[in-house]
């Protein structure tokens, strides 16, 4: 799960690290009022549209402003508008909240950010002298300027990997100081709220030798939501695709990729297998759906129903294999799921064991339209790609 910059910074300031001091607004009056207190300081003001997607700045979402005035004109020009930027993609994302934030006078711009390394099995803490810049084009281009420390989940950091990380940065002695606080109070954000990701970029010094987070990133383990509730309280459903939205309703575990091939699968791993060998059959998977090993008739409906609302998909790949879930249950949840749509796109269907008879039996039964057989996966992958590539919109159907 995502959640805002301000969210955020709201729990990284909980935990000890300093952040500028500034609020969310939905209306042009907050704004105003919020930057009227702001500007007291002296200092010029910053206006971030918050939609979850980097590259804000480049696409026109961070505003500096001088007066509340200026804070009310930028907020009206943002709020409720389509902002586009290198991760949203030509769609762009809505604008309904924005954050009013007090402007800092930006001495250096570092890089902070902590993950789960799946190689090492440890969480692996980076830091770099390259903040403001994605620390995936940092790692392409300059990968000596990244700095990292692995720390184990069992023992947490220790205050020596904090130092470490501190003066690779080559920082004066006071700022060293107050890197090694911040570096340890993510750390201790990070592992307290489950996350499985948090980053500052940039982490600025400032004039006055103040270390401070001036954008925050904080992604968190779906897993994990049940026992954090502040957290989960977090979560914006319009910043969620819908699709993704109405399955996480039905408990489906379904992500929308870009593909046309269409999945229906039991079993993550089997998904994944059934993605690369589509990919390997010269096709473009366009969704990741698990209906897990319990499925049962209203989960395998839910699931289609979800597959066929993706307006790119052109044809349906369903690889079932019976274990714990009956394929027969799976062709009944198909065959009710079909009679209330009205499917005109191909479907291949490979069902292996628990039952898998008895429900080619159903499907062929209900004389369903479209439907294509298939013995193995790579027949079932390659008969998918080319219906799909002849289905999709713009094709030859």
């Amino acid at each position: 799960m995502k959640i805002h910059e301000y969210q955020a910074k709201q729990i990284l300031k909980s935990f000890g690290v300093p952040v500028p001091k500034g609020e969310p607004c939905s209306t042009a009056e907050q704004a105003a009022e919020l930057g009227a207190k702001l500007l007291e300081t002296g200092k010029p003001l910053v206006v971030k549209a918050q939609i979850h997607a980097g590259g804000r700045g480049k696409g026109g979402g961070i505003k500096l402003v001088k007066t509340a005035q200026e804070a009310v004109a930028a907020t009206r020009q943002l709020l409720g508008s389509k902002l586009v930027t290198p991760q949203t993609g030509p769609e762009g994302r809505l604008v309904s909240r924005i954050l009013v934030e007090q402007g800092v006078d930006i001495q250096k711009e570092l890089y902070a950010g902590i993950t789960f390394d799946r190689a090492t099995i440890t969480d692996v803490f980076m830091v770099s002298t390259e903040g403001g810049v994605e620390i995936e084009q940092v790692a392409a281009e300059d990968p000596e300027k990244i700095h990292k420390e692995y720390i184990d989940p069992l023992f947490g950091m220790s205050p020596y990997q904090a130092r470490s990380l501190a003066y690779s940065l080559n920082l004066a002695p006071e700022v060293t100081k107050e890197a090694v606080k911040v570096f340890l109070s993510l750390y201790a954000a990070y592992r307290a709220r489950e996350a499985s990701l948090a980053e500052i970029n940039p982490l600025v010094v400032t004039a006055e030798g103040a270390v401070l987070a001036l954008d925050a990133k904080m992604n968190f383990d779906d897993n994990a939501l049940f026992r954090q509730k502040e957290v989960a309280a977090m979560r914006d459903p319009a910043e969620e695709d819908p699709l993704e939205r109405e399955a996480n309703e039905f408990g489906l575990n379904y992500i929308k990729l870009n593909g046309n091939v269409g999945c229906m699968v039991n079993g993550a791993g089997l998904a994944m297998a059934t993605m690369d060998i589509i990919k390997q059959a010269g096709g473009e998977p366009a969704n990741f759906l698990d209906v897990g090993g319990g499925a049962n008739v209203e989960t395998v409906g839910n699931g289609f129903r979800i597959i066929c609302k993706d307006p790119n998909v052109g044809a349906v790949l369903i690889n079932i294999f019976g274990g714990i879930v009956r394929c027969d249950r799976v062709a009944l949840g198909v065959v009710e799921a079909l009679g209330n749509l009205q499917l005109d796109m191909p479907v291949i269907v490979r069902l292996q064991g628990t039952n898998a008879e008895q429900g080619k039996q159903i499907i062929e039964k209900a004389e369903l339209s479209g439907f294509h057989w298939a013995d193995t996966l790579k027949d079932a992958a390659q008969k998918a790609v080319q219906a799909a590539s002849a289905g999709t919109p713009g094709g030859e159907r």
